[in-house]
């Protein structure tokens, strides 16, 4: 019964620390924390599984460590990143009262030089995630804010014919300057299809089992 009424007491201090207004900004740095680890495990665990599976070789032990380390990184780095950044915000805030635009720039540019400036796979394919997205949310602003002309037409046909033009021009005269997944992926889809011996490497594996062995 103690230990039960300790709870209760511990719950309700918690709650009511949580509550309080002076605390928010703090607060909200270590929850983006535990968002950011939590967001980085649930988008990075499905993704290592599956391309560790389809395209690693080596034990189920060295696969499943692969795959642990990649979440570990990807989940950690999110997190330190939302702590340096939702932080630096906060400390703005308490400082002046508000944000400025340039700031929350300044704050995220150096939460990306300290946390994502390391180049490896995992942040390399971050930061091409966001590098994609954020052509397209500046060239919609471009739109909107008069800088260049609403298009007649939807320009999507168009930046899909040169994106699939260029990325297999790279891949078949130089795949060395596109990312190491990006050509394993490639290589499984246009050049593995090439080669066959019997009908179990041409519908079944996508090579002979002796050869995906080695």
């Amino acid at each position: 019964m103690a230990g039960s009424e300790l709870l209760k007491t511990l719950l309700y201090t918690l709650n009511n620390v949580l509550n309080q207004e002076k605390y928010k900004a703090l607060l909200a740095v270590v929850k983006g924390f535990r968002n950011g680890a939590v967001y980085g495990a649930k988008i990075r665990a499905p993704h290592a599984l599956v391309m560790t599976f389809l395209f690693r070789s080596g034990s189920l032990k060295e696969k499943l460590k692969a795959i642990f380390k990649a979440t570990y990184t990807h989940s950690r780095n999110l997190a330190y990143f939302v702590f340096v950044y939702k932080g630096l915000q906060g400390l703005q805030e308490k400082i002046q009262g508000k944000t400025l635009q340039s700031q929350s720039f300044l704050a995220a540019c150096l939460g990306g030089w300290l946390v994502f400036g390391d180049n490896n796979n995992i942040n390399s394919q971050i930061n091409m995630y966001l590098l994609s997205r954020i052509l397209f949310a500046l060239s919609r602003l471009a739109v909107e804010k008069g800088f260049i002309p609403q298009p007649k037409r939807d320009p999507f046909p168009m930046f899909a014919t040169l994106v699939w033009g260029i990325v297999l021009w790279l891949f078949e005269y130089y795949p060395h300057t596109l990312q190491p997944s990006l050509q394993s992926s490639m290589n499984y889809l246009y050049h593995d299809s090439n080669v066959w011996h019997d009908i179990t490497d041409f519908l079944i594996y996508n090579k002979p089992k002796a050869a995906a062995a080695n």
